[in-house]
């Protein structure tokens, strides 16, 4: 049997185990020496097999306790949902979805006038000249770095409004847009995976071997011109995307 399909066996294994929940988040696998004695087969292939299963994000090696089960537990995102009313209109919507879920939000927010690059200016549809206000947020649940979110808006829409301020915004920049007579009524949605670069990992704090889904969304207002522009960057272990469609 090849090397490669007995590792992938090992791997397989014990992915079964934390899948089933057999081993729950913090709890140690078996060492090395018992896998080989295991599964009968050498160092080289069950370290190869905790190797696939780290690259994964399902466990972390640490140099006291071995390999230990990663928690996880993803944040469900219901992206249809965003621009749907709400009870809650105090409530932005990410505040909103981690709250509902029983746990805290909270959030980093730097506030910046830009020369946007050019995939968000033409998003936009900005002319060379033009400048965007960026909201830049690192956002956590129950205090840990959960994603980051770059909000992008043409500075002649919402110069004079909250959106260029410092600081939190309660409602929502959604709802001031509404308020300057901007409410979105459509959005286009670009999602696609990758590696993290070194900033993303640093400040998200990722494990080795964790990938992201970068996810671009564009909002329209009733005129089909594009007012908002936002970039979020989601650790792939920490995140479930759930989309509902219906036919009419």
């Amino acid at each position: 049997m090849a090397r490669s399909t007995l590792y992938q066996q090992v791997a397989s294994d014990l992915r079964r185990t934390i899948y089933s929940g057999a081993l729950g988040p913090g709890d140690q696998l078996p060492t090395e020496a018992e896998l080989m004695l295991a599964h009968q087969v050498s160092r080289n292939t069950v370290r190869l097999a905790l190797g696939e299963l780290v690259n994964e994000g399902l466990v972390t090696r640490t140099p006291r306790r071995g390999t230990v089960v990663r928690e996880r537990r993803p944040l469900l995102m219901h992206p249809q949902r965003e621009l749907q009313p709400r009870r809650e209109e105090t409530m932005e919507a990410f505040a909103w979805a981690v709250s509902h879920e029983g746990r805290v939000p909270s959030q980093e927010i730097e506030v910046s006038i830009v020369q946007p690059a050019e995939e968000i200016a033409s998003r936009l549809e900005l002319s060379d000249e033009e400048l965007a206000v960026v909201r830049r947020r690192l956002r956590f649940v129950d205090g840990q770095p959960y994603n980051t979110n770059d909000s992008y808006f043409p500075l002649a829409l919402v110069a004079d409004s909250e959106i260029t301020r410092p600081g939190d915004i309660k409602r929502g920049a959604n709802k001031v847009l509404e308020e300057l007579g901007h409410r979105q009524v459509r959005v286009v949605d670009d999602i696609w995976a990758r590696m993290p670069n070194s900033a993303e990992s640093e400040r998200l704090q990722l494990q080795l071997g964790t990938p992201v889904v970068v996810y671009i969304r564009v909002g329209y207002d009733k005129d089909d011109t594009p007012v908002r522009v936002a970039v979020s960057v989601l650790p792939a272990d920490k995140h479930l995307i759930r989309y509902e469609l219906e036919s009419r």
